[in-house]
């Protein structure tokens, strides 16, 4: 039993984050306060229990960072016009904007320091990592990515899952490529700042 204990430790951690985020998007009026908790906590257990890669100088993550993160911006806006051939897909994203949008300036801050850090560390720095040891890195990204996307899944919003899959599978082979995790959050949060301020997909 002690042998198996450390192996379903991190399980354990990943019920308990979709157990968080399943009370967060449960109320809109408080998914601000309780997102922004949850990555908290799991960045910091990440930083305590994997140590994380960055392999490349600040110059290069910086660049390729932003680079990236246009590409994956670019991935999710071609989805969304290939998705409005068949549906009418901006009235759930307006839905899913008008209940866990981002609104005020602080939403904003938290999304580019706390949350997309957050989220690259935890499933890009450790459960990706972690399900390393039990299987080839391909799946281990695979896996993450499906994991990721489904954290999705509790805001009701399909093409939010879709597209959380597909970032996450795009950003789990940067990781295994350039061995960079400020890498994958400077793409993260270029992505953000393109999809919410400068190119939103609803405009």
């Amino acid at each position: 039993m002690k042998i198996l204990a450390p192996h379903f430790r991190w399980i354990i951690l990943i019920v308990a984050v979709y157990a968080l985020l399943y009370f967060t998007f449960s109320n809109e009026k408080i998914f601000w306060y309780m997102y922004t908790f949850t990555m908290l906590l799991f960045m910091a257990l990440s930083f305590i229990i994997v140590k994380m890669e960055d392999d490349i100088q600040t110059w290069e993550y910086l660049i390729f960072g932003i680079g990236y993160g246009t590409l994956t911006y670019g991935l999710i806006a071609a989805g969304y016009h290939f998705f409005s051939i068949f549906t009418d897909v901006a009235v759930s994203v307006d839905r899913f904007l008008s209940d866990f949008g981002p609104t005020s300036v602080w939403h904003y801050i938290l999304l580019i320091l706390i949350i997309a850090p957050g989220e690259e560390l935890f499933w890009r720095g450790f459960v990706q990592q972690k399900l390393k040891t039990y299987m080839s890195p391909f799946f281990a990204v695979l896996i993450s990515s499906i994991l990721f996307g489904f954290s999705m899944a509790f805001s009701g919003f399909w093409l939010g899952v879709l597209a959380a899959f597909i970032s996450g599978m795009f950003w789990g082979v940067l990781y295994e490529w350039k061995k960079s995790m400020p890498l994958i959050i400077i793409a993260h949060i270029t992505m953000i700042i393109l999809l919410f301020l400068v190119l939103p997909l609803n405009s």
